[in-house]
């Protein structure tokens, strides 16, 4: 099956200012490797410019893409150049790391001290008041004593030598060291709840990347076929031009022998500029769906696809089968369950709140003569905080939540799995029809032609001829298309988006494709 005339192919893949041909050439250094015994073909690690944002990503390995790509050799690229799922993995990461961190929450918690001080102590001390209660004392007392001349006057000689003020100062250091443990050994099953609560996110996370992943592997299909699917517009625009220059010659020459009007010789002239214009807008069309693609697989030159377009004339297996896949592999089912386990954990989180926590701990001092002290200690919690009622009814809500959610989506499944098991088997009926339409508008064309050379018909007439022709072959693209992307929606309605590839392998009707390796 011709795609379109060698003229055609050649005037397209001359006009390059429409849909360029691009050969990048990649620096050495940007493919050097590591030179490691253990790994000896490992990428090495650097930061690479993204050529769509021009943002620097650091830590990233150099993949050489090929601008001639199969479907497949573009499924096994997206995942590593797509910024989204690397971003996922991310998120995927960080939250098993903090699984891995709560499954030692249980484990015993031992701990060091070590202190070291030095310490200045000054204070100013009024004496004052001590020493007159002192003098007051002591003259009292000699009061009541026989006179004597030889007594001295103790109160006098305690006021002569007692300061009123004393400033007192103390300087040192001091240095301790010691060691503690606590144990949680009795959690009422809070320490597995938080455990399994985290895991229980970590699958969450794991379904929507997978949810992501399937989508963009859908994305590609439909961008990769758009392109093709303008590629061959862009053929066939450019075959209705070099048809349309073949009529005009025809029309100038039957005008310059008189067979023919000069109404019809310029009604030739219009519909050769007409397709003139249409065949440059259709490259630029084509174009700008190869752009498309090239930023979905972020490289900086124009990614040619070489999967044609197909259609399989074999009727698919009936729409339980499919929906059978969908139950068992769509990530939004998972992600369901995900949301479930997690709401199963923190019901048993909060039921832990009528139950004890158990700790053993210890500590010792480290010194000449040390010190220790180690015991078990017990703890409810009776009043006051969360209400374990509230968190008890609140959990058990979203278990019932996330059971109802699962009928919904299901339902829902189920609905988009048969529409788009009909989509499919529309699309393939209606490229069957439009086949014989393609050969009937074929057979139509090539007889308004020889009746224009036997002046039996008009310009006019071929000109209707060749758009129908043309109608009829865009139309059966179209269809093939279709089929096409309705096949890549109920893959990925069933959870398994590269399932597509098995049927692409299978199909029987292949059209044909301008670029090729």
């Amino acid at each position: 099956m011709a795609l379109a005339s060698t003229a055609a192919a050649n005037s397209l893949t001359d006009h390059r200012e429409t849909i360029p041909v691009v050969d990048t050439v990649r620096s050495e250094s940007a493919t050097d490797t590591i030179s490691s015994p253990a790994y000896p073909n490992l990428p090495t690690l650097s930061t690479l410019t993204d050529p769509v944002t021009h943002k620097t990503v650091d830590d990233s390995y150099f993949i050489a893409v090929d601008s001639f790509l199969t479907l497949e050799q573009a499924q096994d690229l997206l995942p590593q150049v797509s910024p989204k799922l690397a971003a996922n993995q991310a998120a995927i990461t960080a939250s098993d790391y903090q699984t891995k961190a709560a499954e030692t929450i249980d484990d015993p918690f031992v701990f060091a001290r070590v202190s070291a001080n030095a310490y200045t102590v000054q204070q100013d001390i009024d004496l004052s008041s001590i020493k007159s209660k002192v003098v007051d004392g002591l003259d009292d007392f000699n009061n009541t004593l026989p006179q004597t001349p030889a007594l001295p006057d103790f109160g006098q000689m305690i006021d002569e030598q007692l300061p009123n003020t004393y400033d007192f100062k103390r300087s040192g250091t001091t240095s301790s060291a010691g060691i503690g443990m606590v144990w949680p050994i009795y959690t009422a099953g809070r320490s597995q709840a938080l455990t399994g609560l985290s895991k229980a996110r970590t699958q969450e996370a794991i379904a929507d990347n997978l949810s992501d992943t399937n989508e963009l592997y859908n994305t590609l299909i439909k961008r990769y076929f758009d392109a093709q699917l303008a590629i061959i517009a862009a053929y066939l625009r450019e075959d209705a031009y070099d048809t349309l220059q073949q009529t005009d010659h025809m029309a100038q020459r039957l005008f310059e022998e008189g067979f023919i009007a000069r109404v019809d010789r310029l009604e030739a002239q219009s519909a050769l500029a007409d397709a003139k214009s249409e065949a440059i807008n259709a490259k630029g069309e084509a174009r700008l769906a190869m752009i498309a693609l090239q930023r979905l697989l972020r490289t900086d030159y124009l990614i040619k696809p070489t999967t044609p377009l197909f259609v399989s004339s074999k009727p698919l297996p009936d729409v339980g089968y499919f929906q059978d896949l969908a139950l068992s592999h769509h990530p939004g089912l998972q992600k369901v369950a995900a949301k479930r386990a997690q709401a199963q954990k923190l019901h048993a989180l909060s039921d832990t709140g009528y139950k004890p926590t158990v700790l053993l701990y210890g500590y010792g001092q480290v010194e000449k003569d040390p010190s220790w002290v180690a015991g078990v200690s017990a703890s409810w919690k009776l009043w006051g905080g969360l209400d374990k009622n509230a968190m008890l009814a609140s959990s058990t809500a979203k278990i019932r939540q996330a059971d109802l959610s699962e009928i919904e989506v299901s339902d829902n499944l189920l609905l988009l799995v048969e529409k788009n098991w009909h989509d499919v088997n529309n699309a393939q009926s209606r490229y069957q029809a439009l086949q014989s339409n393609v050969d009937l508008a074929k057979e139509v064309l090539r007889l308004r032609r020889l009746g224009l050379q036997e002046g039996v018909n008009t310009t006019v007439d071929v000109v209707q001829a060749q758009t129908q022709y043309l109608k009829a072959r865009t139309e059966q693209a179209q269809a093939a298309n279709q089929y096409v992307q309705s096949l890549a929606a109920l893959m990925q309605s069933c959870g398994t988006p590269l399932a597509f590839n098995d049927y692409l392998h299978t199909a029987d009707i292949r059209l044909p494709t301008l670029y090729t390796k």
